[in-house]
């Protein structure tokens, strides 16, 4: 089962006293060691995509005519 605000009785504590469990509660998530978000393949693609990006800045469809075309 997993826990909830009223079986811990968490929903009985005062606004600040909540608001300091949550920190510590990110704190101990944010200490923990944890697996990389990408993949390297998925990381190396990403930034193949910003360098082509960061080289030609103007290469680029407008969000408007790409939602225009999608929706004809």
């Amino acid at each position: 089962m997993i826990p909830t605000l009223r079986s811990l009785g968490i929903d009985q504590l005062t606004r600040d006293d909540r608001l300091v469990l949550v920190q510590e509660i990110w704190d101990s998530i944010a200490a923990e060691p944890h697996p990389p978000l990408l993949k390297e393949s998925q990381r190396q693609e990403l930034e193949r995509r910003v360098a082509e990006d960061d080289a030609s800045p103007d290469d680029v469809i407008p969000w408007e005519q790409v939602k225009a075309q999608t929706l004809r």
